[in-house]
């Protein structure tokens, strides 16, 4: 019998490759958008006959957090997260044949800036302002109320590596030989920035924030693993075993393409930067140390536990990788 996977908020490059995926291998992939392609969120009727009878639901949705954090894409980062994800609960709660399991994409953002421990699903601490505050909010309206039949999981996904992933303008970095540290340093906070939650504190030196990320084939591996896993439901970290730091995140990525120079970036590059190209320094300065404790507990194998092959493989792709660093 064919699967059904609902895919929905699946526009973005990660949700493009889980239906590129599911579709190889024959499932009937039903779209939810804000335009459709098969059902769009204000159709709460269509979103109902979506779920019925799935075998699985992935809720991707939710407004890029690449942008200036003024008040309307504020509001809007928090809308776009809740309202679908209130959209997918009512749904199945109101399906007569509820699927088994909902993925729900979250962020290991939720974690405090780490640079002393790593934080894991039973010990991490939860950290404070705009970011964290969305993050929370979100895995709140996700387990809202009570839904018997349908398992719910928190992808509590750390950065992705992929084609069209957050790696894209680091690799332009080097290749401009700008590849270097983004060092943080201190920085003056305006009364509205600190009220919002959105000032970063200057806390990591020289370059030394953690740096937790997954290889996208790892994303559809561990969905797959934790569907065949019943036993397994509420918050998953969702990050490769061996994270590292942005200085030697930036050194392997000028290895790799082959640039001898790299500049960094101080904070003060950073704030300028940030503000003419619309996004915000604690994409890049907040220390993320996220370790997968529940999925390496229940035995999931990570194709790409270490980050320098999965960075030769997408760069083999995309056929940037250096001559010498090829093999």
């Amino acid at each position: 019998m064919t699967e059904r996977i609902v895919i929905a908020g699946g526009s973005g490059f990660v949700g493009r490759y889980l239906e590129q995926h599911y579709r190889a291998s024959g499932a009937e992939v039903v779209l939810v958008g804000r335009t459709g392609p098969d059902v769009r969120w204000d159709d709460a009727a269509g979103l109902r006959a979506a779920v019925t009878g799935a075998d699985a639901v992935i809720n991707l949705a939710g407004k890029s957090v690449n942008c200036r954090y003024g008040d309307a894409n504020r509001a809007e980062i928090f809308r776009s997260r809740l309202a679908t994800t209130k959209a997918v609960r009512e749904a199945i709660a109101a399906s007569e044949a509820p699927p088994p399991v909902w993925f729900n994409a979250s962020t290991a953002t939720i974690y405090r800036h780490a640079e002393d421990r790593p934080m894991t699903e039973s010990t991490g601490e939860l950290g404070t302002g705009f970011s964290v505050n969305v993050a929370k909010a979100w895995e709140r309206e996700l387990f809202e109320s009570d839904l018997p039949d349908t398992r719910r999981v928190a992808l509590r996904m750390a950065i992705v590596l992929g084609d069209g992933s957050a790696l894209t303008p680091l690799v332009n970095l080097v290749r401009f030989g700008l590849g270097g540290p983004q060092v943080d340093g201190p920085w003056f906070a305006t009364a509205a920035r600190r009220n919002a939650g959105t000032f970063h504190e200057f806390r990591a030196r020289g370059g030394r924030q953690k740096f937790s990320w997954l290889h996208i084939a790892d994303v559809l591996g561990a969905i797959e693993f934790l569907r065949a896993r019943p036993d397994l439901a509420g918050p998953v970290n969702v990050a490769a075993p061996h994270p590292t730091d942005n200085r030697a995140l930036m050194a392997l990525l000028r290895r790799l393409l082959g640039v001898r120079i790299g500049l960094p970036a101080y904070r003060w590059m950073l704030e300028l930067g940030s503000a003419a190209i619309r996004t915000e320094t604690e994409l890049v300065l907040k220390s993320r140390w996220v370790e997968p404790e529940r999925l390496l507990d229940a035995g999931y194998r990570f194709a790409f536990p270490d980050l320098e092959p999965a960075l030769r493989e997408i760069l083999g792709e995309r056929s940037l990788l250096d001559a010498p660093n090829a093999r």
